[in-house]
């Protein structure tokens, strides 16, 4: 029986791996500097963390997750987002008694089923960053310029960062209404998920993308004109704070984010080179969820970055290229495999990626190997050269060749 990978959830193979590694090598190179500390959670969770930390009238939480009753009668689920599982943490390890602020990240896969399409997939990769104890807008902006640096230090420019502030539990109960009372008057003509989010939480009609509710909502009262003072005086501080250090951003009324724990800021990083599914980033602070779960009043913010649509923007500006070995060892007979196989251990303890051949091949067909593999520079040890103590080399970018030491190998990739 021939069994296929199921829908949605794809193997990731050289080439394509390699621009994976070194996001996530950039990733954790910029997160040290600014003082992340690495957090891995598991993939099962309890249902009820997914429920009560995103919102249970949301999309994920009534139509996407993969939730199922194991041995112990126990609803579980598998990670669909990784701030509710980060948060269930802090709170449950008492992460508030170490230094503050407290910043983490985490990298893995995460799971939501969904029409799978360019850029969305079942299982699909986040990477992370959470950060709590500090209320004010520096931390902020420091999540957002962390988020610029690494999107430039692996390579990508043109990226459009958007803004907005949705307020919190005192100022939004007033927009609240504003949109109860603008979207009432033609109601029928929204989306049915549309229709139930009216009672639920109208903030996430906009947040649709049906097109049709899209040109409905034209004219939406602007959630920044109902902000309180503190939440005012909190984007105004943040915008001042992104111009003085030259982070260019569009205020995005609409941009509400499609989770219910979000207070305050939101914001998201967007490519117009990903069709409809065009986020690559997105975050914000959510001030009220670690008391939710039952710990400290704590405020926090934080982001995260879609693995697939990132690595895709990639491999659009520069196409990945397979890994490939420095040196390629090829031998004629048993003795000469024996010496090649110790001149191959004595280049990796070298830290340098070599090869060999195995068996009884011939020299042509191992060479041919050595380029198939796109090595660097070929090895040939043969009977003449165990007993001169020198070995042939040929460099296969360059078309050079000549004949070495044993003992001298290594200077070869000096």
């Amino acid at each position: 029986m021939k069994y296929s990978g199921l829908k949605g959830m794809e193997d990731i193979l050289p080439p394509d791996i390699a621009v994976w590694q070194s996001v996530e090598a950039a990733a954790r190179r910029i997160f040290r500097l600014y003082g992340f500390h690495e957090i891995r959670v598991p993939i099962l969770e309890a249902t009820d963390i997914f429920i009560r930390g995103i919102g249970e009238a949301t999309d994920i939480v009534e139509k996407e997750m993969y939730t199922f009753t194991d041995k112990g009668n126990r609803s579980v689920t598998m990670r669909p987002e990784g701030t509710a599982p980060v948060v269930r943490c802090f709170v449950e390890k008492s992460l508030q008694t170490m230094p503050s602020p407290q910043k983490f990240y985490y990298s893995g896969p995460m799971f939501r089923y969904e029409r799978p399409q360019k850029g969305r997939f079942r299982q699909f990769y986040q990477i992370g960053a959470e950060a709590f104890g500090v209320a004010g807008p520096s931390m902020d902006a420091e999540l957002i310029m962390l988020l610029k640096k690494l999107l430039e230090e692996i390579g990508l420019g043109g990226l459009n960062f958007e803004i907005n502030s949705i307020g919190c539990a005192e100022c939004r109960p007033a927009y609240r209404r504003a949109l109860l009372d603008f979207f009432g008057g033609k109601l029928e003509e929204y989306c049915p998920d549309c229709k139930r989010r009216y009672e639920a939480n109208p903030l996430r009609i906009l947040d649709c993308k049906v097109e049709r509710c899209v040109e409905l909502r034209q004219g939406t009262p602007v959630v920044t004109d109902y902000l309180c003072e503190d939440c005012r005086d909190h984007f105004n501080e943040l915008l001042s704070i992104l111009r003085t250090f030259k982070v260019s951003c569009t205020i995005n009324p609409n941009l509400v984010r499609g989770l219910d724990y979000y207070t305050k800021t939101t914001f998201e990083v967007t490519s117009e080179h990903l069709g409809a599914q065009k986020a690559v980033a997105a975050g914000g602070r959510y001030d009220r969820l670690v008391e939710e779960f039952g710990g400290p009043a704590t405020p926090a913010i934080g982001f995260a970055i879609g693995m697939e649509r990132l690595v895709t923007l990639l491999k659009d500006i520069s196409p990945a290229d397979a890994p490939a070995p420095r040196v390629f060892v090829a031998t004629l007979g048993k003795e000469a495999e024996l010496e090649g196989f110790r001149v191959v251990e004595m280049l990796r303890s070298e830290g340098v990626w070599a090869e060999q051949s195995y068996g009884t091949a011939s020299l042509k067909s191992q060479l041919r190997r050595a380029d198939r593999l796109n090595a660097e520079i070929a090895i040939i040890i043969g009977e003449n050269e165990l007993k001169s103590g020198k070995v042939q080399w040929k460099n296969l970018k360059k078309k050079e060749q000549g004949e070495i030491a044993v003992s001298d190998i290594r200077t070869l990739f000096s």
